[in-house]
């Protein structure tokens, strides 16, 4: 699933934090970054965020309810596609 557009990044991971299951950033590199841990969180977002925005972001959800709550909260501030 890619994300664009990600403004509110407190509010994404409040969103990520709540998923069931495990969520994962794609790095650029084709690594996975576990987004639940707050590790991963601050040296993600420090790679990433420097405008005060998230432009992009490719993230895989396994369980079929975080997907939903994911697009979920993209629908409401943001944009989701799944690719």
């Amino acid at each position: 699933m890619k994300i664009f557009n990600i403004s509110d990044i407190e509010g994404f991971f409040d969103v990520v934090n709540s998923c069931k299951g495990k969520v994962e950033l794609i790095s650029e590199e084709g690594d996975r970054i576990n987004l639940k841990s707050k590790l991963s969180q601050y040296f993600s977002m420090a790679k990433i965020f420097s405008d005060g925005m998230i432009n992009e972001l490719e993230i895989i959800a396994y369980e079929h309810e975080d997907v939903d709550k994911l697009i979920q909260y993209m629908v409401q501030g943001g944009e989701a596609k799944h690719s």
